[in-house]
């Protein structure tokens, strides 16, 4: 498989891009989505705020109390931005709609890298396999990507094209008052997004080696508290030095093939601002762990940028 691809992006643009995995995660007893206008905001707001921070989605899953979006973007910092692109937009059509200012505040956006073929297989298969915490069969969840892998889903006649929609229209269905005269999506009967024309599913296929019964066959022996774990709970908790240490020292090894203790210096700085936006962490904990002095450590985070 190809976890880099070129892709050209949405401003037009042609570019080398990174697979992330975006979730937005609220509390236990936060209902993001409480009827079916929400999932289909949320969807159309995951579309449109790619278009606006120029990533592409490559699959997507919305469910009551949260979302995942797995993007492919040039940098850690695109992938960020789009992540709390979706949050402001869907927070403003929260607030207007329950008059609740509050309850988005405490969503938390995390993006982190899937930086190997391990983490690129088993997040896009994990990504849909949340239809099963609205008690949903992942075939027929309608407010996930999965309908665009291997034409699971095949467009029924009387979908509308998105760019041709009146300007009334693209501010009523898709909630923006962009453009998207480029664009070319569709909407099914019910005007909700049609998967397929708007996510990435050549890469999603190529990823499990354009075979439906490869992508079963990881889902099947898919450890879904462990991905929750690695992709969700882990960077949202302070993790002791210990626990800190290990989880930073095997990223060092997926990366640069050695442990954090043997980095040279140039090595270090590339991969400590993003452990920095991609954990709860403090300044004083990455400087124990990249065995650097405390100022040293906020001279490298200044730019808030990584380079792969």
């Amino acid at each position: 498989m190809n976890r880099v691809v070129r892709r050209r992006l949405p401003d037009g643009s042609f570019a080398m891009v990174y697979p992330f995995h975006i979730s937005l995660e609220g509390m236990e007893d936060c209902i993001l989505c409480r009827d079916d206008d929400d999932y289909d905001a949320m969807v159309k707001i995951i579309a449109v705020a790619a278009l606006r921070k120029n990533v592409i989605v490559i699959i997507y899953a919305v469910v009551s109390n949260h979302c995942h979006v797995a993007v492919l973007a040039k940098t850690q910092t695109d992938a960020g931005k789009y992540g709390e692109e979706v949050k402001k937009v869907y927070s403003m059509w929260f607030s207007k709609k329950y008059s609740a200012r509050e309850t988005m505040q405490n969503v938390d956006v995390k993006a982190l890298l899937l930086d190997s073929n391990w983490y690129v297989r088993n997040a896009l298969a994990y990504i849909p396999r949340n239809a099963l915490d609205n008690g949903c069969n992942i075939n027929e969840y309608r407010w996930s990507g999965y309908g665009a892998m291997f034409n699971t889903v095949v467009p029924e006649e009387g979908c509308r094209s998105v760019a041709e929609l009146s300007k009334r229209e693209k501010r009523e269905l898709m909630h923006t008052g962009n453009k998207l005269s480029g664009v070319k999506w569709l909407l099914d009967r019910q005007d909700h997004l049609v998967p397929g024309s708007f996510c990435d599913n050549a890469y999603l296929e190529q990823v499990f080696e354009n075979e439906q019964s490869f992508f079963l066959k990881i889902l099947g022996g898919q450890n879904s508290a462990e991905m929750k774990q690695k992709l969700v709970d882990q960077p949202r908790r302070m993790l002791p030095d210990s626990e800190f240490y290990k989880s930073v020292n095997d990223l060092s090894n997926r990366w640069f093939e050695s442990d954090i203790s043997s980095l040279p210096l140039e090595k270090k700085v590339r991969l400590l601002p993003y452990v920095f936006h991609t954990s709860k962490t403090t300044v004083p904990q990455l400087a124990r762990t990249f065995e650097l002095p405390r100022q040293k450590v906020s001279e490298i985070l200044k730019p808030g940028k990584v380079s792969f």
